[in-house]
This record gives C-alpha cells, sequence and structure tokens, in this order.
C-alpha cells in the first residue's frame, strides 16, 4: 500500500489542480526533446528531468527500457546527462519494496542513469529529489521550477510535481493498457477538472 499517496490525495479536496499536468503526451516515444518544447509558448528552463520507470518507458516490473522507446530514450540522454536525468520509481529503490536495492542497481546499469534512493513513496519525496538536484556534483540547477517530472500517475508523478513546484508532464496511455477501473477513471479526471475551470499550478510556488 502507497501510504504517501492515499494520505497525499486527501490534499486534493482542497487543492484538485495539483493533479493536473502541464503537458500531456500519448507515450513516452511524444516525449518532445528538449522538454522546454513540450509546454507550449511557456518555453520554461528544464535543466533536469525525472522519469518514472513503470509503464513510461519500460512495461511494468521491468528493468530494461522498452524497445521501441530506445531512441527516444537515447536523444534524452543526451539532452540531459547525468547529474540532470534521474529515475525516480515506487517500485525500483524506496526502502519498502526495494529494501535490498537491487531492482534500483539493475535499472540503473540498464540504463545509464541514477536512480534515486527514497524511503517515501511518490508523491511524498519530493524534497529527497531537489535536494538531490541541488547538491549533486556538475549539476546546473538552482531552483525546482527547472525540473520536470515525466510518468503516467496523476496521483504520484504529477501530484508530486505540482508539489515540488516543478513542471509535470503526464504520458497518458502508457507502454500497456491497464483496466484497472481506478486508473480509467482517473485518466478522465483531468477533463472533468478543466470543465470546472482548474489549472495546473504555475511552477515555482510549491504546495
Amino acid at each position: 500500500m502507497n501510504v504517501s499517496a492515499t494520505l497525499n490525495f486527501l490534499r486534493l479536496i482542497g487543492k484538485p489542480s495539483l493533479c493536473l499536468p502541464h503537458a500531456t503526451i500519448s507515450t513516452f516515444n511524444d516525449l518532445p526533446v528538449p522538454l522546454s518544447d513540450a509546454f507550449g509558448r511557456l518555453k520554461p528552463d528544464i535543466r533536469a528531468v525525472v522519469l518514472d520507470k513503470d509503464n513510461c518507458f519500460s512495461v511494468p516490473k521491468k528493468n530494461v527500457v522498452y524497445k521501441p522507446y530506445l531512441d527516444k530514450f537515447h536523444s534524452l540522454l543526451t539532452a540531459y546527462p547525468p547529474p540532470h536525468l534521474l529515475i525516480v520509481s515506487n517500485s525500483a529503490g524506496t526502502t519498502f519494496s526495494d529494501p535490498s536495492n537491487t531492482e534500483a542497481s539493475l535499472l540503473s546499469s540498464e540504463t545509464n542513469i541514477p536512480v534515486l534512493r527514497h524511503s517515501t513513496k511518490k508523491p511524498g519525496c519530493g524534497s529527497q529529489i531537489i535536494t538531490h538536484f541541488l547538491n549533486a556534483p556538475g549539476s546546473c540547477v538552482t531552483s525546482a521550477d527547472q525540473i520536470a517530472v515525466v510518468g503516467d500517475r496523476l496521483f504520484t508523478d504529477v501530484m508530486m510535481a505540482n508539489m515540488m513546484g516543478s513542471w509535470a508532464v503526464w504520458v497518458r496511455d502508457g507502454v500497456v493498457e491497464n483496466r484497472n477501473p481506478f486508473i480509467s477513471w482517473e485518466r478522465k479526471l483531468p477533463e472533468r477538472l478543466a470543465r470546472y475551470g482548474f489549472k495546473a499550478p504555475m511552477p515555482g510556488s510549491g504546495d
């Protein structure tokens, strides 16, 4: 159970816009590089990128890049080489799901990208991500609004980005179709909230 997501879900009652992305793409292959192009005329100064793993660039529970996405993955790695690229997953790198750090080590070896070791699952590990980028040797990140988070879940990846004061890119369809009723409901939420005038909060403010 993701206690972090459950507790932070309650925050949506007071601020539903926290689960709204600043940009939406169908699959990882549709991700613009550089990422500043994903946000239309705003053209933010994106200096670092956080990637979710499962159903974002890999098949769930696999520690390799989904083969049709390899070219896009390599172009992203070229544009944002470590320390400006970081994988943050709730299945690899957490002290709960991956206590021995085995999955994170395999994933990092396969992708040549560091995997965040975090004790709190998304969306509650935003402060650890910001600290990582601010302190990583060679990093040019000076503020959270220079970070973009790419992931397939509104209530973890997108919400975390907004709580951090960063930019959120939602991968709507992912690698494989998820027929979970809750996921189906979640996918319809941005359109429903937009009808009531809700918009993603501007980065820089945090929650």
